[in-house]
């Protein structure tokens, strides 16, 4: 029975320290499951802030693309403005520094949190699937044609460019 006792020792250790590891890591508010996005120094926008972000980004461009670098349905909604020469600004939630809170943001103004979330001239036409479909019925471009002028100026700087923002 002594052999068996260091092993359960040891056990508890270990649960000991992990239990400590944890509350350092919750008291020290440092999760790496927190935050979207890289860390850099800038300081972080408020909720609010994200939201007046997301309007800005809609009103001031024709086209914008609120998407992830590995989703393949983003990938899908980019690939439709390509092929019609569309010009569009993209913003990589997963490089944005508050990426997160800017997800969040589009759940409230949208009611849908998942991405991408892409807005022709200021209206949210839903995901990657509803471009696509959307194009496929040959109602996109007439919207994109819609476009009011400070939104279709702001972004023509080539077709199908896809300006991209990474991380703000």
């Amino acid at each position: 029975m002594d052999i068996f006792r260091p092993a359960a020792v040891l056990q508890l250790d270990i649960i000991l320290m992990l239990i400590i590891g944890l509350q350092f890591v919750s008291s020290c508010d440092i999760s790496p499951f927190q935050r979207m996005g890289n860390f850099t120094s800038s300081p972080s926008l408020s909720s609010t802030s994200c939201v007046q972000y997301v309007k800005e980004m809609v009103s001031q461009n024709c086209v914008v693309i609120f998407s992830k670098t590995t989703c393949p349905y983003c990938k899908m909604a980019k690939n439709v403005f390509n092929e019609i020469g569309a010009t569009y600004k993209v913003i990589e939630l997963d490089e944005h520094n508050d990426g997160r809170k800017v997800q969040e943001a589009l759940a409230q103004l949208t009611g849908a949190r998942t991405v991408p979330r892409v807005f022709i001239n200021g209206n949210c036409i839903g995901g990657g699937s509803d471009t696509k479909q959307l194009h496929q019925q040959g109602k996109l471009l007439p919207l994109i044609e819609q476009c009011a002028p400070c939104c279709a100026a702001s972004g023509s700087d080539g077709l199908g460019s896809g300006q991209f923002e990474s991380a703000k």
